[in-house]
């Protein structure tokens, strides 16, 4: 029952700590833009992100350029 006691606790601290950072930091919780478009057949989905990340940004200007991107995953 103790080591269950001390577990809690400890856990308990952890998300407190990741608690008051996450407040303290004035950040707002959001996804990554174009994450869908990595799933299979989801490869056409138009990102609608204000301010898309870099990866989506030089995707979106080599496509006004005609050219295309191919990308290899391991």
């Amino acid at each position: 029952m103790q080591v269950f006691i001390l577990t809690f606790i400890i856990f308990g601290l952890a998300m407190l700590g990741l608690a008051f950072g996450w407040l303290f930091n004035n950040r707002v919780l959001k996804g990554s833009c174009g994450g869908i478009s990595n799933l299979p057949g989801m490869e056409n989905h138009a990102c609608s992100c204000a301010n898309p990340c870099e990866k989506k940004r030089k995707q979106m200007a080599a496509a006004q350029q005609g050219e295309q991107i191919i990308e290899f995953k391991v």
